[in-house]
């Protein structure tokens, strides 16, 4: 594995998460008119300056948000570098009829012609979300934890056009290590946003893979299991679930180990896709847990009592079993509400035991 210095990360610009939103497309326009007004004038900052006042007029919002925008549709190929020219179909994004066919067209533009290393004013041809893709052709899936991990590659110095899995685990673990995953939070929740929205792909869970891989490993259970979350949300949720530890304990930890982890996990009690939307972002259908216990809640391997106790699956091992034995939830996060969800979440143990 290459050194790597962990500040020079994938890095996205994200003014605008709704792509066929008013002022995304309006934003778009405007630049596509202006490289059309004046294509033959050579980049400088004054005409940059120009094309903001232009953006300012459609979208009333400050200049940091409105460059802001523009690199945004720099990076993700919209538009090229220095102001002379944009993607071919970028005009039909602007006039498509329905979202379905924008869709299309996003995932055709951001393919061809994204680059996170660009800029208004600095050009570059590393593709990060090619190098993304090439590596899911490769694995056939990716974890939460790979893709980013992938952030942390350095492509230009990157001899293939995909990483490989032994390689790539290297990197989760310095991801890990390093705390990544926690301090960049907003740039991987952008990634995130673009990869959902590219034709093709789909989140099963945390792991993305092609639709035709997944449709065949889940078959008609896939719709379900693909229920999107709101990103803002779930960022809410979890904000709250944080929140009440450190009231209850004086910072975020693991509510069964009592252990002050670098990644904790939002784990729902009723899972997510069988929750209504007032259900799946209730901070108290949550526990804030660590990843090996959120593992074992959520594959229904263990739930707990209403006094806290822990119950075990009759399909986990004895030695586990044992280990954590004497594990239970304190009585303070144990509301009428929360043990509402955990009776639910009960049943849907004693269920997958009996059909075992």
């Amino acid at each position: 594995m290459q050194q790597q210095n962990y500040e020079e990360y994938w890095k996205l610009t994200n003014a605008f998460t709704d792509y066929n939103g008013k002022k995304f497309l309006d934003t778009l326009a405007v630049c596509v008119k202006f490289i059309d007004d004046f294509n033959s004038e050579p980049y400088s900052e004054e005409k940059y300056n120009r094309l903001q006042l232009e953006v300012e007029k459609v979208n009333s919002i400050t200049l940091i948000s409105i460059r802001k925008s523009i690199n945004q549709l720099v990076k993700m190929g919209f538009i090229n570098s220095f102001l002379v020219s944009y993607h071919p179909q970028a005009k039909e994004y602007i006039e498509a009829r329905t979202n379905k066919k924008r869709e299309t067209l996003l995932s055709k533009i951001i393919y061809s012609n994204s680059s996170f290393n660009r800029a208004v004013n600095n050009e570059s041809s590393i593709k990060q979300i090619n190098f993304l893709i090439q590596t899911l052709i490769e694995k056939g899936k990716l974890s939460k934890e790979e893709i980013i991990a992938l952030m942390l590659v350095d492509i230009e110095k990157h001899n293939e056009p995909f990483i490989k899995s032994d390689e790539l685990q290297n990197y989760v673990a310095e991801a890990i290590k390093f705390g990544f995953i926690e301090r960049k939070y907003n740039q991987i929740g952008y990634l995130y946003n673009i990869l959902g929205k590219l034709d093709d792909l789909v989140f099963v869970k945390d792991d993305l893979y092609f639709r035709e891989d997944a449709e065949q490993i889940f078959g008609e259970d896939l719709k379900v299991i693909t229920k999107r979350r709101d990103p803002y949300l779930h960022r809410l949720y979890k904000n709250q679930l944080q929140e009440e530890c450190e009231e209850l304990y004086g910072n975020p930890i693991c509510v069964l180990e009592k252990l002050t982890y670098p990644v904790l996990i939002a784990s729902h009690i009723k899972p997510f896709i069988e929750s209504n939307e007032i259900e799946a972002y209730d901070p108290n259908n949550g526990l804030l847990l660590s990843r090996t216990i959120d593992s074992l809640f959520d594959l229904k391997y263990i739930s707990f009592k209403d006094d806290g106790k822990i119950i075990f699956s009759k399909r986990l091992s004895k030695d586990v079993v044992e280990f954590w034995k004497n594990y239970k939830l304190d009585g303070n996060i144990l509301n009428e509400k929360r043990r509402k969800y955990l009776e639910y979440h009960r049943q849907l143990l004693k269920k997958i035991d009996a059909a075992a």
